[in-house]
């Protein structure tokens, strides 16, 4: 297995087109909170990725923000919200992560591992955040923003509809559209740290089966929930 991980590891390198000079940072990156449970912190703090996550998070905004500023000097603030929300929510950076093989480079307990973690989607989200914190740490802005447009090119290229931009508006949209109550939404579950907590957030409409969904707050959560409803019925 440490040979498979060793292997999944420097083909994720090879993806993310960045020679790390501190090896220590990605492995940092990779290495889910599982790993750390009980263990002291260490000089620089705990051994998980939690800490690089917050800052990933950061950086990824920063940096498509930036982008998205520069290529639509005409867009007004919500447009570019929309916009934005579409490349740095939880199911964006999971399939980043997935085309970059992030899942198989995972450093898990073995518990976690057995779960199925190394396909979890929010585990994979989360370590592409710390692994793009990482690339800052190590090689700077330049470095950050080469890995960002080499690893979200094709969330870049792809069109960003009305109905994802505005998950809620059109879910409300379809249940009135068949004579139903508005959507509900209900915080199920709050988890992670104070600094990085992931929010599940179940919605609810009339006559439909509910269904949960994951976000970095409870806004992104219930935007996430709206928009896999949307998908399940068909709608979009």
């Amino acid at each position: 297995m440490a040979d498979r991980r060793a292997e999944a590891v420097a083909a994720l390198v090879r993806r993310l087109g960045h020679d790390f000079k501190d090896r220590a940072l990605l492995e940092r990156a990779l290495t889910h909170a599982s790993v750390a449970e009980g263990a002291p912190p260490g000089p620089r703090g705990p051994i998980d990725n939690e800490r690089l996550e917050f800052l990933g998070d950061r950086v990824l905004g920063l940096l498509v923000a930036d982008r998205l500023c520069r290529e639509n000097p005409l867009a007004d603030e919500g447009e570019l919200s929309s916009a934005l929300h579409g490349l740095v929510d939880k199911s964006a950076c999971a399939r980043v992560g997935e085309r970059l093989g992030v899942g198989e480079a995972l450093r898990l307990s073995p518990g976690e591992s057995k779960s199925g973690g190394r396909r979890k989607a929010g585990l994979i989200a989360d370590a592409v955040e710390a692994v793009l914190a990482a690339v800052w740490l190590d090689g700077g802005i330049d470095a950050a923003r080469a890995v960002f447009e080499r690893a979200w090119a094709e969330e870049l290229a792809a069109p960003t509809p009305t109905a994802h931009a505005n998950p809620k508006s059109t879910l409300q949209e379809w249940a009135q559209g068949l004579g139903r109550p508005l959507p509900a939404y209900v915080v199920v579950q709050r988890t992670g740290s104070d600094h990085a907590p992931t929010f599940t957030v179940e919605v609810a409409v009339q006559g439909v089966a509910p269904l949960t969904a994951q976000g970095r707050s409870r806004q992104e959560a219930e935007k996430a929930a709206a928009t896999a409803m949307l998908k399940r019925e068909g709608v979009i």
